[in-house]
């Protein structure tokens, strides 16, 4: 394909045909492909090309000439800027089928006659998010907290984050304040100077708890005590770390974690069951949508009381414990020790005693059982964005479980592992459930039978 005529810091007007995989619009100049920032199907905009690449290059809209009938009009440009809420500009029924139809399309791809239900909406997509890591750096003299802007590392003051949980934004403007008190300097990447990288803060939906890390690049903050018993005046704040992360690096956490003040961990409960989350936790950060994701799985692995389940890439053991109670054993597997032996002591907690958790790759374990012909019935699994590993699929090929119930974050690569599968399983329709309203990340769950 050649290049069309256009290149960086061109003007030009353009039909939004679509929406990419990441909210953006589509357009075409000359069969080339555009992707548009701020652009919505249906819409005519006067765009800026931003970038030209050899087969598509990136837009971005500076005004509309034909508006959409499903674009959002009072939300701030600032959230999709950000990226904060990329799709905070279409309707919220839109969002939804949305992605649904991203299901359909990477289905399609993948060749397999799977259908995609309607997804699983909120009644109030905002403010759900009961975690935050918001960046902090050093700006005209002073620490402040914000988000980057997209695709870069400038960072845009912000106190409310449209997303997040209202007291958590509350919480970082107050910590912020109270370190701009003491003189902390935000950190300032450009030099590796500074102090305080990241504001994280965790609140637990259903007890109000919050725990509060400092990331910083040093270990040594002045004030500190004096901060500390600032931070924990506030009577939900029950937990305060310092985490030392003194790496040039993207990662948000470094290796050592030092507790300040309160306790190590705070509760929280999901389905009845009371979990405790410590600052490595993974833990969905949707607590009324992972009640429905949950419960959805469990209703797809259709247990009767007698079955042995694994929970694989299992975590702090919130699957697993949630259908403990319907099943007949259940093994959580896990490569994190940590939270294996999180697991553990929420199981302990909750009084489950037909459960326990284990360190190791899912693959491995399971290729132990099918020498010692031990069988598994349901296979729960919830992998990262990159899916299953080949060598998981050959060992569940090796294991033949009888049902596998598939949660999956990326449609694309449960496609793929769906067709991997196919010849083996038959495959049900998958059900999204809109885990991160106005993003384009995208949850499902999918049942598998043994054929």
């Amino acid at each position: 394909m050649e290049k069309p005529n256009i290149k960086k810091n061109d003007k030009v007007e353009l039909n939004i045909e679509d929406l990419s995989y990441e909210g953006k619009g589509v357009a075409k100049v000359d069969d080339f492909t555009l992707f548009v920032d701020n652009a919505l199907p249906g819409e005519v905009v006067n765009a800026v090309i931003l970038k030209v690449g050899k087969s598509y290059g990136f837009a971005k809209a500076l005004d509309i000439i034909k508006k959409s009938p499903d674009r959002v009009e009072n939300i701030d440009n600032v959230y999709v800027q950000t990226g904060i809420a990329p799709l905070s500009h279409l309707k919220y029924s839109e969002q939804l089928k949305f992605k649904q139809k991203q299901i359909k399309i990477d289905f399609q791809k993948a060749k397999l006659d799977i259908d995609a239900n309607e997804t699983i909406g909120m009644d109030d997509p905002f403010h759900y998010r009961n975690k935050a890591q918001v960046p902090v750096r050093q700006i005209d003299g002073k620490l402040t907290s914000g988000f980057y802007r997209r695709h870069s590392h400038d960072l845009i003051p912000m106190e409310d984050y449209l997303i997040q949980d209202p007291k958590i934004d509350a919480e970082i403007k107050r910590v912020r304040d109270i370190l701009r008190k003491y003189n902390v300097r935000g950190f300032e990447e450009s030099k590796n100077k500074g102090q305080i990288r990241t504001i994280m803060v965790r609140r637990a939906y259903y007890t109000g708890e919050m725990m509060v890390v400092l990331v910083s690049r040093v270990r040594d903050i002045s004030h500190y005590k004096e901060i500390s018993q600032e931070i924990m005046a506030n009577q939900e704040v029950k937990s305060l770390y310092l985490n030392i992360n003194s790496k040039v690096t993207n990662v948000i956490l470094g290796r050592d974690m030092l507790l300040l003040a309160g306790s190590p961990y705070i509760d929280d409960e999901i389905l009845g069951h009371t979990y405790r989350i410590s600052p490595r936790s993974f833990y969905q950060v949707n607590p009324t949508q992972t009640q429905r994701l949950y419960k959805l799985a469990v209703e797809k692995a259709e247990l009767t009381g007698k079955e042995n389940v694994v929970d694989a890439y299992s975590g702090i053991g919130t699957i697993g414990l949630s259908l403990a109670d319907q099943a007949k054993h259940v093994t959580g597997i896990e490569m994190v020790a940590d939270a294996v032996e999180d697991a553990k002591r929420n199981a302990e907690i909750n009084g489950i005693e037909n459960a326990d958790f284990i360190v190791g790759k899912t693959e491995t374990v399971l290729n132990e059982w099918a020498k010692d012909k031990k069988k598994v019935d349901v296979l729960m699994v919830d992998p990262p964005r990159k899916g299953l590993a080949n060598s998981l699929i050959e060992s569940i090929n090796n294991i033949k479980p009888k049902k596998i119930v598939y949660i999956s974050c990326n449609p694309a690569t449960l496609a793929r592992d769906l067709k991997l599968l196919s010849d083996t399983y038959e495959i049900g329709d998958a059900t999204p459930v809109d885990m991160f309203p106005m993003t384009n990340h995208i949850e499902s769950v999918t049942r598998l039978t043994r054929k």
